[in-house]
């Protein structure tokens, strides 16, 4: 009877720190060659050609909208800029504009976080191209205690949350939480 107590201890305490370790599923780096969705967080640079006055910089609010001038709030959460593009040129083609010519580009990409063992831990601005080494490299460097092979990162794909450890050369995308771990020696 203990031992079968103990068997089971001893199962549970290994199946705990397997799942501690898990390696970045396939769609982490699918999601690298998708089109670029917007979220929370984007500034984009909307120029409608000929208006002077439409033409500027506009931020997708927590709920995921762009108040625009004219046409009132514009969806953008999950939407790529070829969507908002049209989007827009259609809702001012609804008596505002007559043929309106709308180019969309992001100006600035929502941030990314990184916590752990890095010197200043943060939300930082997301550069396209940038790996996890950039982003450790932006906050701080890594504290005496880092491991430095590997970092957690934990991404929003299609809507879901995941978390998967990747190598420091690994790309991030705007909104990544990057955790770096201490190592055990």
């Amino acid at each position: 009877m203990i031992s079968c107590v103990s068997t089971g201890l001893v199962a549970a305490t290994l199946s705990g720190c397997a799942t501690a370790y898990q390696p970045a599923p396939p769609a982490f780096h699918e999601a690298l060659q998708e089109v670029y969705r917007l979220d929370a967080g984007d500034r984009l640079r909307i120029t409608v050609f000929e208006q002077t006055d439409l033409t500027n910089t506009y931020s997708v609010d927590k709920a995921g909208y762009i108040a625009f001038p004219l046409v009132g709030s514009v969806a953008a959460r999950g939407r790529t800029i070829k969507e908002i593009e049209s989007g827009i040129a259609h809702k001012l083609a609804q008596g505002y504009i007559r043929n309106p010519d709308v180019s969309v580009e992001v100006d600035r990409y929502r941030p990314f976080f990184i916590m752990g063992e890095v010197g200043s831990p943060g939300q930082y601005t997301y550069v396209p191209g940038m790996t996890v080494q950039n982003a450790i490299a932006i906050a701080g460097g890594y504290t005496p205690r880092a491991q430095q092979q590997s970092a957690d990162v934990t991404r929003q794909i299609n809507g879901e949350v995941m978390t998967g450890r990747v190598p420091i050369t690994d790309p991030i995308l705007p909104g990544d939480t990057i955790y770096l771990l201490e190592r055990l020696f």
